[in-house]
């Protein structure tokens, strides 16, 4: 396939991933007031289990390749599992803005780990975008801030939760090298799935007594900014660096800001507003390359020409 041609699909299903994102939070703030952490954590994944394993056996992928199974583990564990978990829980005992002030420390470390662990790059652009967006997603944190909103607690959980996205992202990219996105996906949906099988019974309580609107935003976190978006994810991770691809979620933190104002009627401050355009500028410098110089063409100084040897007679 043409370099172009990959590298526009890829950003598109980065685009797709972002947007799918920022549309969770506005159905946790709706879900979370009727499932507890783990049980919404489990709802969401068996839904979007379900989803994907129709999409598998449509199209009949079979099972990972041995040598994606160590990635697609971890990943599960940490990213799939625990990250869900442990977001949902601090979401409720910190506010929204200090949430996303901890959980942005996640595209920095996946840096770290990346360029630690898979030898990816870091270029000047990357690292000035990286700067420009974490500022951004600073701004937007303080202005959403509640005082005495936040607990040492949710702190915590906000800051376990960025750790282990970060090192589910890392754990995924070489399991990408040997199986699909879809495949990768799925199984690690899967084993996030099972991680949170113990909050099975307090799913299937609080589910007899929620109200109909929180139990579809659940099972829309499954089917979408789940099994569709980490889809997306794996597809445009398996085409660039993981360093790359989580600034790209830099601008997740502007567009929770257009669409809470959009949905919930919250009108952002300019405080908001400004930390929102910092995000998206940030995320442009970071996945813009450098323009390379085309290389000079060396002229061929003119000289004698040689003499054409003559016939000896």
């Amino acid at each position: 396939m043409n370099p172009r041609r990959t590298e526009l699909l890829a950003a598109g299903a980065a685009t797709v991933t972002v947007v799918l994102w920022a549309s969770a939070f506005v159905s946790i703030r709706s879900a979370g007031g009727a499932y507890s952490p783990g049980a919404l954590a489990l709802g969401r994944l068996l839904s979007g289990a379900l989803a994907l394993g129709v999409i598998c056996l449509v199209r009949r992928e079979g099972l990972p390749p041995r040598a994606a199974w160590r990635g697609i583990a971890v990943s599960g564990i940490l990213w799939f599992g625990f990250y869900m978990v442990v977001l949902n829980w601090g979401e409720q005992q910190v506010d929204a803005g200090t949430a996303a002030l901890v959980v942005n420390i996640g595209p920095l470390l996946i840096a770290l780990l990346g360029a630690r662990l898979l030898g990816d790059a870091m270029p000047p652009r990357l690292l000035a975008g990286m700067a420009v967006s974490f500022a951004g997603a600073v701004t937007v944190g303080l202005s959403m801030t509640d005082e005495g909103g936040s607990s040492v607690l949710g702190v915590v959980l906000c800051l376990l939760a960025a750790i282990a996205y970060a090192a589910g992202v890392v754990a995924q990219k070489p399991a990408l090298g040997s199986a699909s996105p879809l495949q990768v996906t799925t199984f690690g949906c899967l084993v996030g799935a099972v991680v949170c099988l113990p909050f099975a019974g307090q799913l299937v309580s609080e589910a007899a007594h929620a109200p109909a609107s929180a139990t579809l935003n659940m099972v829309y976190l499954g089917v979408f900014p789940t099994a569709l978006a980490f889809t997306t994810w794996a597809y445009a991770l398996a085409r660039t660096t993981a360093s790359r691809m989580g600034a790209t979620t830099y601008a997740v933190p502007a567009l929770v800001v257009l669409m809470s104002w959009l949905a919930l009627g919250e009108v952002p401050g300019l405080l908001t507003l400004a930390g929102g355009a910092l995000c998206l500028a940030g995320v442009a410098v970071s996945r813009s390359r450098a323009r390379t110089a085309a290389a000079p063409v060396t002229a061929t100084a003119p000289g004698p020409r040689p003499e054409k040897a003559s016939d000896s007679t």
